[in-house]
Parts: structure tokens; sequence; C-alpha cells
């Protein structure tokens, strides 16, 4: 049969996000002293975005809603063929109060992407960003207003017809969450310790490691469960082949810094392609730095520590945004990199880009997607929602 991704007609219009907006949102109260200390992923807005589609009839049925939990059948193919994809993207409070999410339309189009390979239907850009605009307009009173704080918004995409036949799906539910998150260092940033893992890989070329599913994450608990015994906090992958190659850090990219230089394992098919990865190399050469795509093995990453060659290594990702790497362990030996403290260009591209994303600095690549229509900050107004009748975005 012909797959749903096939079939998925792309110039479809955008699916209207009917807002049906809670009467009884979370108390101001309530929601400010969630917010003195959110974490990551422990608490949600009030609301959540859905869309549905349903073969011979594609995209359809988008609302706002409040968030709930859902009712699903038992025998619903993902939770037995795991068709289910993610992104994940931050929203960011701007100097002038307005709210803006950093580069939707790449993680629209990754999310397209992954789709495909997992033989789901792909759901348009414009609409995925719409259901973010819809979301983050609502529940803008969420939306932190410290530096190193965000709106996390999660969307995501899973199978939802019932059967056990081993297909692709006829009916699928996307959906957008949102959750407040705070610094991802809280008492400053701190160089992680990592493994590096022979044992196990994350993907192999041709396989699903491009895309976001939810089947590359599960399988990666077991190393970083083998890097926490060992007392790391992450876990490095190899490449599948001949376990030499460094791939990637956890869910995270790498960058090798060769004293002005920086370098990023280039995208083989069995790396995911990191938004933060793409945005580091331009923001290094904004700086004036050399930033490449190559190969790096590890036998060239520990000489090189050991020599003085690289001076530095970190990794980005959405969450932690950059992140220092101070010291490595494996099966071959240990070694710390430079000083084993976070290094002045891991620090300086890291400031760079939270300057772009919080708009403090001039958004030169246009990454910056402002959202329209919001609700005032917190500080702004106790009380900012809307609450009657519906609405079209």
């Amino acid at each position: 049969m012909t797959t749903p991704s096939v079939a998925t007609d792309m110039t479809a219009p955008p699916v209207v996000i009917e807002l049906k907006p809670s009467a009884r949102p979370l108390p101001d109260a309530e929601r400010t002293a969630l917010m003195t200390d959110p974490g990551f992923g422990r608490h949600f807005t009030d609301h959540m975005v859905t869309v549905r589609w349903t073969e011979g009839r594609g995209w359809h049925d988008g609302q706002l809603v409040p968030f709930a939990p859902l009712t699903l059948s038992p025998a619903a193919m993902a939770l037995h063929y795991a068709q289910t994809i993610f992104e994940g993207l931050k929203a960011y409070r701007q100097p002038d109060g307005a709210l803006a999410v950093f580069r939707p339309e790449r993680n629209a189009r990754r999310f397209r992407e992954s789709a495909r390979r997992l033989a789901m239907p792909e759901l348009p850009e414009e609409t995925f960003v719409a259901a973010l605009d819809a979301l983050v307009a609502q529940d803008a009173v969420w939306v932190p207003e410290g530096r190193e704080t965000s709106l996390y918004l999660r969307p995501f995409l899973f199978a939802t017809e019932t059967g056990l036949g081993i297909r692709p799906a006829r009916e699928y539910l996307f959906m957008v969450i949102a959750s407040p998150s705070g610094s991802y260092f809280p008492d400053g940033v701190r160089p992680l310790s990592v493994w590096i893992s022979e044992d196990h890989v994350r993907a192999a070329p041709g396989d699903t490691g491009a895309a976001k599913c939810g089947g590359n994450y599960a399988a990666s608990l077991v190393a970083q469960a083998q890097a926490a015994e060992r007392g790391c906090d992450q876990v490095v992958w190899l490449d599948a082949t001949e376990r030499r190659w460094v791939e990637e850090m956890g869910g995270m990219n790498l960058y090798f810094v060769h004293g002005d230089r920086i370098v990023t394992p280039m995208l083989s098919g069995s790396l995911l392609p990191g938004i933060t990865r793409h945005s580091l190399l331009r923001v290094a050469a904004d700086l004036g730095h050399a930033a490449v795509e190559s190969r790096v093995s590890v036998h060239d990453w520990r000489r090189d520590c050991a020599a003085g060659r690289v001076t530095e290594v970190f990794a980005c990702g959405t969450a932690a945004v950059v992140t220092p790497v101070g010291s490595v362990r494996s099966v071959r030996g240990d070694w710390t990199v430079g000083d084993g403290r976070p290094g002045p260009l891991t620090m300086r591209l890291r400031e760079a880009l939270l300057d772009i994303q919080t708009g403090r600095a001039p958004d030169r690549h246009g990454w910056m997607h402002r959202i329209t229509n919001s609700a005032p900050s917190p500080s702004a107004a106790s009380s900012a929602r809307t609450t009657q009748g519906a609405d079209i975005v």
C-alpha cells in the first residue's frame, strides 16, 4: 500500500486552530509558585494543541484545548510499533516583553523529515508553526522572564489507529504541549564528564538516526545507565561500523575547539541534524572563528587533548544550549579536556547564542519568530487570559 507520508498533500492550506481555552486556568499564585523553580519538563501550561490526520481526509480538527489526559485504546498502533516522533524548541521573552520562538521553521522541516522516515503523514510546516503560535500566545504568562529561562515546546505525532496489523497507521494525532524551563545550570555552568560507549551504538547508516523518533531515545537509555554507573554525566556515541568515529553525546551534538577553530562531526545519515548545531556554525563564523564539519576519531580526540591541540570540547542542544565537556572516560583510558573547566570560546559562543535568543543581540539571520496577540508578561499583568468564545489562528 502507499504510505501515508506519500499520500500527504503538502499543497493543502494550513489547518485552522480553533481556540477553546480553559475557563479555569491555574490561579496566578499557584502558577507563580511553580515558576520560581520550574526545573525542566516537570510542570505544564494550561493548554495544548491537537490536530488529527486520517487517511482520505488528511489533516483536520485543529484545536487549542485545556491540558488534560488522553483517552487511548490499548491497541493503539503507536504503543506496539512505535510510530512516534517529536521535536523540542523554546520560546523566549524579549527585552520589550514580546515573545519569540527560536527557529521554528527549521524544527518544522525536521519534523517532516522524521515523519517521512517513519512512514507517517507529513505535517505542513505552516500548520506546525501555527500550532506553536496559538499555544504560546494563549499561555504567554507561563513564559519566564529570566535570561536563562524559557518556555519549552514539545510538538509530537503518534499513531492512534486501533489494530495490531504491522503497517503504517491510518490515523494519527499531532500535539503540542509546553513546559516552563528554568536554568539548565542554576549554580553556574558546570563541565560534564562523559563515557565513551563501545558496547552500544545509537544508530547505523540507513537507520533512523537522523529522525527524532522515540525509539532512538529508548535504545539509548541502557548506555546512559552505564555512563551513570561509571560516574559520568553523559554517554558519547561512536559510529556503528568501525566504532572509531565520534557521533553524538546523549541527545546532543559535539564540537571540538582547536585553538581559534571549531570542528563538529559531519552529518553521516546516522546523526541528528541539530538546530543548535547548525546555528553555532553560523554564530562562530559571525565571531570570526573558522567552523568546519569533519570526521573526528576517538584516537585523535585523546591525542590532541594530550598535545594541547584540542583546548575545549562542548555539546549543544535545545535544553542546555551549550554545555562544556571537562573529562572523558573509556575502557581504553581516561583524559581531561584542557584544564577541565569551561573554555573561553565555549562560553563566548554560549553567550552569543543566548543573546540572540533573548533579544539582547541583533537577530541578523532572522531566526527569532515573534508571537503576535500574546498576553502580557506576568509582571505586567496579574491576569491576562482569554476565557470566553472561540477564535481562529
